[in-house]
């Protein structure tokens, strides 16, 4: 999986007045957890841009002065009501031995020719949550829907790789060709009209009959 680094320093002292300062000093303040203990460092804002305001996933390579350096991933953002800006980053860290669980993007590849007949394709699942060794986390998982017809569907199951362990059910749907609505009412109005076209020459022939 692909990096971003962040490039920070160590806070000697936490608190609400001192994290209100990092941030009016345009700083995130941040923890990463996982090590033997709590790490707290800050971060220019934008350090974040590549690593939180993206649909993709990475890891994080954290920078710190004096030399420090560790490899993590997000675990949670706080953002602030009204302006949206990051206001707090937890960060987990990393170790090459230690599985870790994450939620990955699906990537979809090919045209499904059960839409290009009408149908619907329907992506309830865009992320899948996948725990491995951080040296086998995939960018994103990629799915394969050039041979996907109306009705056909495509199951956790089949997503399943010795590299990694999808933490849901095998017979859960990730993506699916439906039988779109208009279609389905088109096909009971072309029906209805053949019936009806039906009774009609029913009912003129006996009249012809009459008359000659």
């Amino acid at each position: 999986m692909k990096s971003i680094t962040i490039k920070g320093s160590k806070r000697e002292i936490v608190g609400k007045v001192a994290t209100k300062a990092l941030r009016n000093a345009g700083k995130v303040p941040c923890v990463l957890y996982g090590g033997e203990k709590p790490v707290h460092f800050s971060a220019d804002e934008l350090e974040f841009r590549h690593l939180v305001y993206t649909p993709n996933v990475y890891t994080a390579s954290i920078e710190l002065e004096g030399g420090d350096k560790f490899s993590a991933i997000v675990q949670d953002i706080q953002f602030h009501p009204v302006t949206d800006k990051i206001i707090h980053i937890d960060f987990y860290q990393l170790f090459d031995d230690k599985a870790v669980s994450l939620n990955i993007p699906v990537k979809l590849e090919g045209s499904a020719p059960g839409v290009i007949n009408g149908g619907v394709l329907r992506f309830p699942n865009r992320r899948l949550r996948v725990k491995a060794i951080p040296g086998n986390l995939p960018d994103f998982i990629n799915i394969d829907i050039s041979k996907l017809k109306i009705g056909d569907k495509v199951f956790v199951e089949s997503l399943m790789s010795d590299e990694f362990e999808i933490l849901h059910p095998e017979d859960m749907v990730v993506v699916q060709v439906r039988t779109a609505r208009a279609a389905i009412v088109v096909d009971e109005e072309e029906g209805e009209e053949g019936e009806e076209g039906a009774t009609a020459e029913g009912e003129d022939a006996p009249a012809a009959e009459g008359e000659a």
